[in-house]
């Protein structure tokens, strides 16, 4: 079975257990349901293990040989690439399956989506009961975090689009923009297959949540 843990750990002698605080335990002193309990997690995430390291082999695999096929397809015309290599769609013959890489770029925001924020509050308190509803819950939406404390990209974004004829309101859009700071690319592998003989295409889900 594959080391589930991160780190390093010390040795655990033959009959016993590490505790969560890192105490040896006597095995035949740990009950018989923290013990099944124990052999579920371990096997579960061994197989986890299993299963991200054929993720990432395949991601490896699917950029590797569309790189391939673009530098082919360059060869044949006499193109020399350069820069970022861009999206591409490589699609079986009888166009059933589809394969995507795609590239999105990554952004952060600065220290003035503060001023922005102040700014939407400060239209919202003042535009007062006559404030519209779905604008409030997309300004609450805009600036909750998520579980690791992160402001959320696409809602702050969101706010961007909407157009709203008012100075204090416009200059927390000029805000917001002048806060978007870009900190990278992300590469990306989707799988899509068509749906019957129809145009439309649905994910191969490679996601655990979506499965």
């Amino acid at each position: 079975m594959p080391d589930t843990n991160t780190t390093t750990q010390p040795d655990v002698p033959e009959g016993y257990m590490r505790n969560s605080v890192g105490h040896l335990v006597l095995t035949t002193q740990v009950r018989e349901q923290d013990l099944l309990r124990d052999q579920v997690a371990r096997d579960l995430v061994a197989q986890a293990l299993q299963i991200n390291q054929s993720l990432k082999q395949f991601k490896a695999k699917a950029l590797g040989d569309i790189a391939d096929l673009v530098r082919i397809a360059a060869e044949r015309y006499d193109v020399t690439l350069g820069g970022k290599k861009g999206n591409v769609t490589v699609s079986s013959y009888d166009g059933r399956y589809r394969v995507v890489r795609q590239f999105s770029e990554l952004i952060t925001f600065t220290e003035e989506l503060e001023a922005a924020k102040t700014l939407i509050n400060s239209c919202i308190d003042r535009w007062s009961e006559g404030a519209n509803q779905n604008i409030r819950a997309l300004v609450d939406r805009a600036f909750r975090t998520d579980t690791k404390g992160q402001i959320k990209t696409a809602a702050v974004l969101e706010l961007l689009r909407l157009e709203i004829d008012d100075d204090e309101w416009q200059r927390a859009m000029q805000a917001i923009k002048d806060s978007i700071q870009s900190c990278g690319t992300a590469v990306y592998v989707r799988v899509y297959e068509r749906i019957g003989d129809s145009e439309q295409y649905r994910p191969i889900s490679l996601d655990l949540a979506a499965v």
